[in-house]
């Protein structure tokens, strides 16, 4: 069924992904960007800053995907701010918040006692963005009154690698292939996130997802 989809961030690396799938698949999207082109010329274009939008703004929409990010020191924290603001916007609404998580919220052992955000596995410069995702996601799962789905990546989640439309879906553990690999591309990664989208299998509930 066709679907008035949101993507926040469409520009992006991973956003621009989630667009151009959402757009093959037949649906309506409308890119949420600050500049005033979008890259995918199918798809409708919603200039304006997270932060400045409105329950107004998304009133007309059936889902809304942010894939916002934020990398420097300065603007990390805005992973918590942002999630708090889309979640003011559609709470009571009916409309779907889907999210492009982190990996930093998956659990490394099957007693789920260590994150991968605290775990010494993880390299130490990814180190305040995953504690600040996981600060945001704890947030976002206090949320009674949104439809929220989290989709968290593997841990090694690559822009560059090509889409081989075959992934599965893991649960709230850190996922790995059958070659034993933690591994996603971004464009198989939002293959998966679309199909949530249109299947509505993960209501207030994270996962993952991890190569075929």
């Amino acid at each position: 069924m066709k679907k008035r989809i949101a993507i926040i961030g469409a520009n992006g690396k991973q956003g621009s992904c989630l667009t151009d799938e959402a757009v093959e698949r037949g649906h309506e999207v409308t890119g949420i960007v600050r500049h005033s082109c979008l890259k995918n010329r199918k798809a409708k274009l919603l200039q304006k800053d997270l932060f400045d939008l409105t329950a107004d703004d998304l009133k007309n929409f059936d889902l809304v995907i942010s894939a916002f990010g934020a990398w420097t020191a300065e603007t990390i924290p805005q992973h918590i701010s942002s999630l708090r603001h889309l979640c003011d916007c559609l709470k009571g609404t009916g409309i779907r918040l889907l999210i492009v998580g982190g990996a930093g919220c998956l659990y490394t052992d099957s007693s789920h006692t260590l994150m991968l955000a605290d775990s010494p596995q993880l390299p130490q410069e990814f180190k305040l963005l995953a504690q600040t995702e996981v600060q945001a996601f704890s947030e976002l799962k206090r949320r009674t009154d949104v439809l929220w789905t989290y989709l968290c990546p593997p841990a090694d989640f690559r822009f560059d690698a090509p889409k081989t439309g075959k992934y599965k879906i893991g649960g709230i553990e850190l996922p790995v292939n059958s070659a034993g690999e933690s591994f996603i591309s971004y464009k198989d990664f939002a293959a998966a996130l679309i199909d949530e989208a249109e299947k509505g299998k993960f209501i207030q509930k994270h996962f993952s997802v991890v190569s075929g």
